[in-house]
């Protein structure tokens, strides 16, 4: 944890260097957040949900239509942001957490892009394919000063504070008792439920807060490009944060979101000044590490640290197997 706040930290005072913008940063925060937040529903709870980039786009509308018709205060537009997502998707888990594996993943996708086609077709509220726009970064009044951050640096530092209040909830909810019965769901569903967990309840809540997190990023990425668009709530979309909890290592490292997300942009922005066929390359990558090493990033760096440390663990248990024999 202390590492990721070092680099992301003191990143605006780098990211120039090597041929980067302060934009970036803030982007790949904002998506970090949003599948660190997929990932507790993905990676501990084992409940793939390919519709969740409706959520972030019914955040980022929430957010705009906030700012417009209710406040001018940018914390009551977060709230309102994450509210929003957060009840859409408990409706939706009153319907789906009583499934699961395959018939859970299907259902995802049907109310997802439910939610996509009302929102492109419901032109008065969303503005359709043009998009909701004029989205205003408010300042962060924080009552005894006000911190603007109309200006991308300034906005960087602030989505950084939100990655790190998310960063923290987020791993405190994980190894929480609650987040110790979602693991315990994704082992093994039936036994669980025969210790006396309600099953059903721990997952709509799960999804739930999976929800309100992405409703949260899509605020921030409504901020970020001064507009909610319709897009991000379509099944590419969704597919993507999939992309990156996978190849970083979701399954076996909190912290496999963030990489998998790191790599995505890089691909992104240096893949793409060579080719307009990044996404094909990024694709193959992805299959080569579900071939291969289903683990992904972090599984990779965590083999690394178990070789390292194997011979040395054997040679210690050498030691105390010749210790005890004297």
């Amino acid at each position: 944890m202390l590492v990721a706040f070092a680099i992301f930290g003191t990143l605006p005072f780098w990211i120039s260097e090597i041929g980067l913008y302060p934009y970036l940063g803030a982007e790949v925060l904002i998506f970090c957040i949003y599948a660190l937040g997929y990932n507790v529903l993905l990676g501990y709870g084992g409940l793939p949900s390919f519709g969740h980039g409706a959520y972030f786009g019914i955040g980022a509308y929430a957010f705009g239509l906030a700012q417009f018709n209710l406040s001018s205060s940018l914390w009551l537009c977060l709230v309102a942001a994450i509210l929003a997502a957060a009840f859409f998707g408990a409706i939706v888990s009153l319907f789906i957490s009583h499934r699961r594996g395959i018939y859970f993943a299907l259902m995802t996708i049907a109310f997802g892009q439910m939610f996509f086609f009302i929102a492109s077709k419901w032109t008065s509220v969303t503005k359709g394919e043009d998009g909701l726009l004029n989205i205003l970064r408010l300042p962060a009044d924080f009552g005894f000063a006000a911190y603007p951050i109309q200006r991308n640096i300034p906005f960087y530092w602030f989505v950084f504070g939100c990655f790190v209040v998310t960063i923290i909830v987020l791993w405190r909810v994980v190894n929480s008792p609650f987040g110790k019965v979602v693991q315990a769901i994704k082992q093994n569903e039936a036994r669980t439920a025969f210790l006396g967990y309600n099953v059903v309840l721990y997952k709509a809540a799960v999804f739930t807060l999976s929800c309100a997190v992405a409703g949260f990023a899509g605020a921030l990425f409504a901020m970020a490009q001064g507009g909610a668009f319709v897009q991000v709530m379509n099944l590419q979309w969704s597919g993507v944060v999939v992309l990156m909890v996978l190849i970083g290592g979701g399954f076996v490292s909190f912290w496999g979101p963030v990489l998998g997300v790191v790599l995505y942009f890089v691909a992104r922005d240096l893949l793409g000044v060579y080719t307009d066929t990044w996404q094909l390359w990024f694709g193959l990558l992805f299959m080569l590490v579900v071939m291969f090493k289903p683990e992904g990033l972090a599984g990779i760096w965590q083999g690394i640290v178990y070789r390292k440390q194997k011979p040395r663990s054997s040679a210690s248990l050498h030691l105390l197997v010749m210790l005890r024999g004297r």
